[in-house]
């Protein structure tokens, strides 16, 4: 999440980044259909398909995460996995830098990918197979990605961006002693090439969309992609599924997802077992990107933006809820 500032919509920042890439003048109207969390996400139209815009201050990122994530998606497409697809701009560039009267940012577009959002649809078990598939097929190419040109981030970058940013937040002592003992826990974990790799993270249910003619699944938003353990990206899937069926289906749906996922790679039950643990850890480091992107403060802010300090202030208390306790499976 950015910080709070960066979350106002711009339609003028918009408009001056779009024109770096070919579009239809007439489709600028879709820009009130925008969204802003981790990026700035404005459609428009060239040649009559559905794009998006996607912006960031340079103050957010860094251009070698993003590189990394083109060129994992580059190669995700070279082996014919159905992820976005990102357009090069009028330089013949993916990723573009521009000074703008608000700042540096870096911007993308991408084609919109067929189907619809999961989480639009009716979570009917033909659909929960394709979404566990989807992820086992991603888990075994990454299995096979061995020599990116630009490295993501680790689990273990992670800890280190949580540690040095907590310590410059009013946060007290308990967010701390949940990073100790995750580490610990994680430090005790073996790594191997079949159980370690690069994940997307955000494999949530707005982040898949289903196609009816294929049956199958098309994968957006790899901007938070790390290397991790596989089981990280289940539990993220898990939880958002969670979410969105009843509460008594959810250990059918669940083990759905499991036969699809294992229908394309193998998953022990001892690496589903330790599932609390990276739900700890998917906590701590949410926690930590709230935090920080709530600490600026304006007088007479606008309805929206008190809502929304509301909903995140909810979000810490549940995320750090279980912070300094013993992790579950462990002594």
């Amino acid at each position: 999440m950015m910080r709070l500032r960066h979350l106002f919509n711009n339609l003028a920042l918009a408009e001056m980044l779009v024109k770096n890439w070919e579009y239809d003048e007439s489709s600028l109207d879709l820009f009130q259909h925008f969204r802003i969390s981790a990026n700035a996400i404005y459609p428009f139209k060239r040649n009559g398909e559905i794009c998006l815009l996607r912006c960031c201050p340079t103050s957010e990122k860094t251009r070698e995460s993003i590189v990394a994530e083109l060129e994992f998606i580059g190669y995700l497409h070279s082996r014919h996995y159905p992820a976005l697809e990102p357009l090069p701009s009028k330089t013949g560039d993916e990723v573009v830098q521009k000074s703008t009267p608000w700042g540096d940012y870096y911007a993308s577009v991408f084609k919109r990918v067929k189907g619809k959002q999961i989480s639009q649809l009716n979570f009917d078990d033909e659909i929960i197979t394709a979404y566990g598939a989807a992820l086992g097929r991603l888990h075994s190419l990454s299995g096979e990605y061995t020599d990116p040109k630009t490295r993501r981030w680790t689990h273990e970058d992670v800890f280190h961006w949580v540690e040095e940013t907590l310590r410059d937040l009013p946060v007290g002592r308990l967010p701390l002693d949940e990073l100790r003992l995750l580490r610990d826990y994680f430090s005790g974990l073996p790594i191997s090439p079949a159980t370690y790799g690069l994940i997307h993270y955000d494999f949530e249910t707005d982040n898949v969309f289903y196609d009816d003619a294929t049956k199958s699944c098309s994968v957006i938003d790899f901007d938070d992609a790390m290397y991790h353990w596989y089981t990280m990206d289940i539990v993220q899937a898990l939880d958002s599924l969670k979410d969105e069926v009843a509460a008594d289906e959810f250990a059918h749906k669940k083990a759905v997802f499991i036969e699809g996922y294992r229908s394309e790679y193998a998953i022990e039950d001892d690496q589903l077992a330790a599932m609390p643990a990276f739900r700890r850890f998917a906590n701590l480091y949410g926690y930590t990107r709230v935090v920080r992107a709530m600490q600026e403060c304006w007088e007479n802010e606008p309805e929206w933006l008190v809502e929304l300090r509301a909903k995140l202030t909810e979000s810490l208390a549940a995320d750090s809820e279980c912070f300094g306790k013993p992790i579950e499976g462990t002594s």
